[in-house]
């Protein structure tokens, strides 16, 4: 089933987003595995869209190949228009540096420098000063005001998630990807990363893509994308927390596919 919708864009924009054929495979041989397996997928711009499923379903590979960290095997992935395969590493490192910022689950954090400068890093690297308004906004809504001084070994891993998530919010870019963002954050803290998220999609107009295992993140999206074996499974529309549970449910083989929100995109 193709879930490929090539009219979603209004005015012919771009997607934000967008995979077309794209399989990711590691290995070779008998040995090989299709982490990724031939995904059509489009991320419309301005929105807040989650990508769910169960471990080892492909999530963070497809997320990698959109953010151009990892490049696919097959196929094209695509950042507001641009096809990554057509650019090389320098061209790539400025796209990723200048439009996406991205929340790894390891964080990925420079342990001499401090809270602040790992923050800054991007845009010093970029020779860029921060927005001083957005940029309070990001540490306010992060509660890190007292944090900032901190290096990565004298904070917690919660206030390391929130480091990371306001290095790849400061910058602004258009789109931001999240690998379990709120995984290591408590429930206060986590709802407000994800209010911040939303606020950046609804008053900013950037595109947010999380992977999450949790439903109430992801009942924060406009649309949920499950992947099963590297392969898209399903798709929800305006979710909710019953509504995601349900469709795990099901695609765990716990019930049926509940009808999907747009005809021909149940089970």
């Amino acid at each position: 089933m193709s879930y490929y919708a090539a009219s979603s864009e209004p005015d012919g924009q771009p997607p934000a987003a967008e995979a077309v054929a794209l399989s990711k495979v590691y290995g070779s041989g008998e040995a090989a595995v299709r982490a990724v397996d031939a995904i059509d997928l489009e991320i419309p711009a301005g929105s807040f869209v989650a990508v769910m499923g169960p471990s080892g379903s492909g999530k963070s590979t497809l997320l990698h190949c959109l953010a151009g960290l990892d490049r696919p095997t097959s196929g094209t992935a695509h950042v507001g228009g641009t096809d990554l395969s057509g650019l090389n590493d320098k061209q790539l490192t400025r796209l990723r540096r200048d439009q996406v910022g991205f929340v790894f689950q390891a964080f990925n954090l420079v342990p001499v420098l401090t809270a602040e400068e790992n923050i800054l890093l991007p845009l010093r690297l970029g020779k860029r000063d921060p927005e001083p308004a957005w940029y309070m906004t990001v540490i306010e809504a992060l509660g890190l005001g007292d944090r900032l001084g901190h290096r990565p070994a004298e904070l917690s891993g919660g206030q390391q998630q929130r480091v990371a998530v306001a290095r790849a919010l400061v910058t602004r870019p258009s789109l931001v990807f999240g690998d379990e963002p709120t995984g290591n954050l408590d429930r206060t803290s986590g709802g407000e990363l994800l209010a911040l998220l939303r606020r950046s999609v609804d008053d900013l107009g950037q595109t947010i893509v999380i992977v999450t295992h949790d439903a109430a993140a992801a009942a924060h999206a406009d649309r949920v994308w499950f992947l099963a074996d590297g392969r898209i499974a399903d798709r929800l529309d305006e979710p909710t927390i019953d509504g995601v549970l349900d469709r795990i449910r099901a695609l765990e083989g716990h019930g049926p596919v509940p009808p999907a929100t747009e005809p021909g995109l149940g089970g």
